[in-house]
């Protein structure tokens, strides 16, 4: 099981808990997070990432500049 996969099933487990809703209330995930209104992990994961990504191509101290295009590419050569 991927890592995400792990780390959304957490969440859903938190809110249900949050709510106080057991897996037998059988109510559906959407409607939890209509209720706890709590961004999903995957989309903050990814969107964390490619901030992070911006600003390390933005930098102009020449750290990680020229290593950023392999970064993209799953491919990181250090």
């Amino acid at each position: 099981m991927g890592l995400i996969r792990r780390l959304r099933v957490t969440q859903r487990a938190m809110e249900r808990a949050l709510l106080g809703v057991s897996l037998h209330d059988r109510i559906s995930n959407v409607e939890i997070r209509r209720i706890t209104r709590v961004t999903d992990i995957a989309q903050r994961v990814a969107k964390l990432k490619w901030q992070w990504a911006g600003l390390i191509v933005r930098r102009k101290d020449g750290r990680w500049g020229p290593k950023a295009p392999n970064f993209f590419s799953g491919k990181l050569q250090v």
